[in-house]
């Protein structure tokens, strides 16, 4: 796909070998020359790291934590590595639509982040809900998605602009994709695409949380939504003062 904007993906990855290379063809293939893959790995101990070494496409770029920060410091890693105008979130285990960068770089052109619809499959690829948004009642605005995310790292898209002001992340926040999306909404201008553009995968290896019924405690889900609340005004006040 030739564009104006580099284009950056970044990926988290731990312990992903039996899905990593179906999705790293996926992504590949829709790059041109100057774009990159970032790669965070948070000390696999299977064979992932040999898998994306196997590639050998200077296209991906490949770092590796300190310390094992788990899935929200991962990704925090991966975009402090992005160079691209255009910043990609990426699962490793899920495959691409081969035309989800072009449609999702031509909508930011009238907005900061960009969402699209997904079809949830399981681990071997059957179809668990077409359509990501209907199940997960998904829509715009602040107090809907801070009560009940629609931000999936894997759907989302964003313009570098917003890296401006949601790094570093917040400590102890639960999820680095709600935490971009509530910013994008409070501070920028998100739109949703009612097409799917990735098989979302869901498997008992996922770490990210998914729309079915959680199990944590009522307490525990009120008390991360404020502190996650606190620090999105704490942020938007912050950029008013710049």
């Amino acid at each position: 796909m030739m564009t104006t904007k580099k284009i950056s993906v970044c990926m988290a990855t731990y312990n992903g070998e039996l899905y990593i290379e179906e999705q790293l063809v996926s992504i590949l293939d829709q790059l041109d020359e100057r774009d990159e893959i970032i790669i965070s790995d948070d000390h696999s101990t299977d064979a992932t790291l040999q898998k994306i070494k196997a590639f050998k496409d200077i296209r991906i770029k490949l770092f590796n934590n300190s310390g094992k920060k788990g899935p929200v410091g991962n990704f925090e890693n991966a975009l402090k590595q992005a160079s691209g105008d255009v910043i990609f979130l990426a699962d490793q285990d899920d495959v691409w639509f081969p035309d989800k960068i072009k449609i999702q770089v031509e909508a930011l052109n009238s907005c900061d982040l960009v969402l699209s619809d997904a079809i949830v499959v399981d681990g071997k690829g059957t179809v668990l809900y077409p359509s990501f948004f209907k199940q997960n009642f998904s829509g715009k605005g602040l107090i809907r998605n801070w009560v009940n995310n629609s931000f999936i790292g894997c759907c989302m898209a964003f313009n570098r602009n917003i890296l401006e002001y949601v790094l570093p992340f917040p400590e102890k926040i639960a999820m680095h994709d709600s935490w971009i999306g509530l910013n994008a909404s409070l501070i920028g201008k998100c739109s949703f695409i009612n097409q799917p553009l990735v098989y979302y995968k869901r498997h008992g290896s996922n770490t990210m949380a998914s729309f079915k019924k959680t199990h944590l405690p009522v307490s525990y889900q009120i008390s991360y939504r404020l502190y996650m609340m606190y620090h999105v005004l704490k942020c938007r006040l912050t950029v008013v003062k710049k």
